[in-house]
């Protein structure tokens, strides 16, 4: 979906279509070239990321496999619980694979890093992570993320896979929302 087909829902556009494919394929090209000849597990975090890692691997040039993990760490309302539930597990088994985590914004990190924890814990050649974007600001956790698109202001943003009560994920930019909208 093209910003202007909901131009008064958002009060400014971050990142145009254009600027995330450029960083998209700076990424692909930084990945292929850092697993070369290796057997890379792509993983994407749902629902958001589902964006992200379709463009990616698509810009990407290497063999992959991918899988898809969902969870949540959210209780009622907007808050973490702290609790990190798996909604959705892997199929695939990460022994000695070099697994590639892929997701759409890093806020705190915190289920980001049990994720990581988890994926350690069974066995794999390595994992890394890769986001569109990071707010630094919001930062809860030490987190290493090897491949970062974008770093942003800790604004509530929607677009490319991030929603607002399930809608604009399919709008082609990032931008934040006008107060309108979630008042």
């Amino acid at each position: 979906m093209d910003a202007s087909v909901i131009k008064n829902d958002l009060e400014k556009v971050l990142l145009t279509k254009e600027e995330i494919q450029d960083k998209i394929k700076e990424l692909a090209a930084q990945i292929d070239a850092d697993y070369k000849g290796k057997d890379l597990l792509v993983v994407g975090v749902l629902k958001g990321a589902v964006m992200v890692m379709a463009d990616l691997l698509r810009a990407m040039e290497s063999h992959i496999t991918m899988d898809w993990m969902a969870v949540s760490s959210y209780g009622s309302g907007t808050q973490s619980s702290g609790v990190v539930r798996i909604l959705k597990d892997l199929d695939t088994d990460l022994m000695g694979r070099d697994v590639l985590i892929v997701e759409d914004i890093i806020d705190s990190g915190l289920t980001l890093s049990w994720m990581k924890a988890n994926f350690e814990s069974r066995g794999p050649a390595s994992v890394e992570i890769c986001t569109l974007l990071r707010k630094p600001d919001a930062a809860k956790s030490d987190l290493d993320v090897k491949y970062v698109g974008f770093d942003i202001p800790n604004e509530f943003v929607v677009g490319f896979g991030l929603d607002f009560a399930e809608k604009y994920r399919n709008l082609d930019c990032i931008g934040t929302l006008a107060p309108h909208v979630y008042q």
